[in-house]
């Protein structure tokens, strides 16, 4: 069964941390010499996953699902599924399943501190808006309106529902575009966005880098490489696949063509033509992508550490004008008073 028909069922998407166990579970197993009938079997008796998965993976078996395609029924992101379907093609699961862990723990890190910076301004700004809308029903109508300050804090609560109801039509209509939209095309515009796009392009170039070099240094060729890209169930994989494969026909070089998609970091190219030359393409993919992951979770954290102070001083403003809004009048009929 060609795991792209897989994706096409919706599913409910498991959490990261679950997933993370999942494939810590099967590596740690992996490790030990169990093969997968041995560890879902011990899986059941064992009571270290819940029986639904395991019942799950059962079912997948009996049924001559792969690895990659249970993992999928059970919820997993498109990601990991993606990943774990190469290394079925080029043999080495269980160095993949190391690496899908440590990416998993460094995303779970990031989700658990980006929760951590947003709650607690989310809260914050929660009251701010409930105090606002008090003020605005019952002082503000008391105090002088030509205040600057007053006349901030009276339409802040329209503008804030305005701005969110702005942002909820925006992404909308940007899910509506991403799902009509050829994939390439759609991760090209994101990568050209300031900011964003270095995000874009250190996570692409790390992921592809990563999957390119465990298959080149198993010895499979580049057309095996791209074919087999062109069956993933990930869109953006499959456009990829389908768009090299036919650069390789046409006499272009792989590293040519890399060169020319602005969602991958421009050195991934010179590393694709310095391994090639070198003969050692699959070491040096895979040593890039490991240096570019570290460089893409230390920016996000990065990235992180610099919001929170952001949204506390943004907090800090509007405080500082419901004061103003409420002191500002009173000053005003002393200096009259004097």
């Amino acid at each position: 069964m060609d795991i792209s028909q897989v994706f096409r069922l919706k599913r409910k998407k498991l959490a990261t941390a679950k997933q993370k166990k999942i494939i810590t579970l099967f590596n740690n197993l992996f490790s030990s010499g169990f093969h997968l009938v041995e560890i879902i079997s011990f899986l059941g008796r064992s009571a270290l996953l819940e029986k639904d998965y395991v019942a799950q993976m059962h079912q997948g078996l009996s049924q001559g699902k792969s690895f990659s395609e249970m993992m999928n029924s059970l919820g997993f992101s498109s990601a990991i599924v993606t990943q774990l379907s190469l290394a079925e093609v080029h043999g080495n699961l269980h160095l993949s399943l190391g690496k899908i862990e440590e990416y998993l723990d460094n995303l779970a890190k990031v989700k658990k501190k980006l929760i951590e910076v947003a709650t607690y301004p989310l809260i914050l700004l929660g009251f701010l808006l409930l105090i606002m809308l008090g003020l605005r029903n019952y002082l503000l109508p008391q105090l002088d309106s030509s205040n600057i300050a007053t006349q901030i804090i009276g339409n802040l609560p329209q503008i804030f529902l305005g701005l969110v109801l702005v942002c909820a039509l925006s992404l909308i209509l940007a899910l509506t575009f991403y799902k009509r939209s050829s994939k390439m095309r759609v991760f090209s515009m994101l990568a050209r966005i300031p900011f964003l796009g270095i995000f874009v392009q250190t996570y692409l170039t790390a992921y592809y880098a990563r999957e390119w070099g465990n298959m080149i240094s198993q010895g499979m060729e580049l057309t095996q490489i791209f074919q087999i890209m062109q069956e993933q169930g990930s869109q953006l994989f499959k456009e990829i696949g389908q768009e090299l494969a036919q650069a390789l026909q046409n006499g272009r070089e792989f590293s040519q063509t890399i060169a020319t998609y602005p969602f991958f970091k421009k050195e991934l190219s010179l590393i694709i033509e310095y391994g090639e030359v070198k003969s050692k393409l699959g070491s040096e993919l895979e040593i890039y992508a490991e240096k570019t992951w570290e460089a893409f979770f230390t920016r996000v954290n990065r990235t992180m550490n610099l919001v929170q102070p952001l949204v506390f001083i943004f907090v800090a403003l509007i405080i500082v004008l419901l004061y103003a809004a409420m002191l500002m009048p009173m000053y005003q009929n002393m200096e009259v008073n004097f």
